[in-house]
């Protein structure tokens, strides 16, 4: 084993106990969800973006507010409403005065955008103009106001929540801007012990004081670790299929033509890789397994598998066909 590699890997162990300490200053306030809170902490290694869903309070906001008070970040949370405007995320200018000169000029005075974590709370119940001012930011990093580009700071993260079953006065994410969330996280109902739990906890006087345990440096040091894990030949190009298996016009399997309108993007493939490297990475290993491959499939592939009308009516969801692929025998992932 050379140098490199034994550093690499005492390197990657310490960082990984950060990891490991994060998880339980989130577990001082967040009863049970591990499976979620590892897939926001995937979405962080990954240097993505995550959308949260489910029904009202199951403790997202909560969660991500915590997630935040652990690391050593800039949090902002921005309320979506139906009012809410473009200026009101990326920010406005305003008319200033010089006192010396008495000169007048435009000051750009940014918005909560420049934060580190953004939490978009209900993101789908504001308008598609203003969901669209989040593009440019999720995609490139940066903002533009007025012909001007302001770079953001790294790490950016968006944390979006909405809820599944109040649609009424709510704008649904249009694709393009869905495909932009590396992982669609699915938040369900705890288990009676962990519901028991979370009545004994938190109806008392006692409330868990998180502690920053990571820094944002060490966040940035983690993601580049990420792109270092090994994965094999064989595991792409079984990313490859499983993606490419999705799309109707691409395959001749009849349960995807029976029900699928439109497949995944190659996007998807690259957010397969990056969060299965994530997953590994926050298990300690250096390479991928098929394990981690099947782990995030369902968060990346549910939001990027567009349903036809046929499915919506039989109640076939994108995750049913994730399901059935993934135990399709042609998809080597063993």
């Amino acid at each position: 084993m050379t140098n490199d590699l034994i550093e690499t890997e005492k390197n990657v162990a310490l960082l990984t106990s950060k990891l490991q300490a994060l998880k339980k200053e989130i577990k001082k306030v967040i009863v049970g969800q591990d499976e979620i809170i590892d897939q926001l902490l995937i979405t962080f290694l990954a240097g993505g973006h995550g959308l949260l869903e489910g029904v009202p309070g199951l403790a997202k906001t909560l969660m991500i507010r915590t997630l935040s008070e652990a690391i050593d970040l800039h949090f902002r949370r921005i309320q979506f409403t139906p009012d809410l405007m473009p200026s009101d995320i990326i920010g406005t200018e305003v008319l200033e005065e010089d006192h010396a000169t008495g000169k007048r000029f435009f000051k750009f005075n940014k918005g909560p955008i420049f934060a580190n974590i953004i939490l978009a709370d209900e993101i789908n119940r504001t308008s598609p103009k203003t969901q669209a001012a989040l593009l440019e930011a999720m995609q490139e990093f940066e903002v533009t106001y007025a012909g001007v580009t302001y770079p953001l700071d790294k790490p950016f993260f968006i944390l979006a929540t909405q809820n599944p079953i109040e649609q009424a006065g709510t704008f649904p994410l249009p694709e393009a801007q869905l495909d932009r969330f590396l992982l669609y996280i699915k938040v369900s109902y705890p288990t009676l012990e962990e519901e028991l739990n979370i009545l004994s906890q938190t109806t008392g006087s006692k409330k868990g004081s998180v502690e920053k345990v990571i820094t944002a440096q060490e966040i940035i040091m983690l993601q580049k670790f990420v792109r270092e894990i090994h994965i094999s030949q064989e595991l792409i190009e079984a990313v490859g299929k499983l993606v490419r298996a999705t799309r109707p016009n691409e395959t001749q399997d009849a349960y995807v033509k029976e029900w699928v309108r439109w497949g995944a993007g190659p996007r998807a493939g690259q957010a397969m890789i990056l969060t299965a490297k994530a997953r590994a990475i926050l298990q300690g290993r250096l390479a991928v397994s098929p394990e981690d491959i099947k782990h995030v499939a369902y968060p990346v592939l549910r939001h990027r598998i567009l349903m036809n009308f046929k499915a919506e009516a039989e109640n076939v969801s994108s995750d049913s066909v994730c399901k059935y692929l993934l135990q399709n025998s042609q998809i080597k992932l063993t």
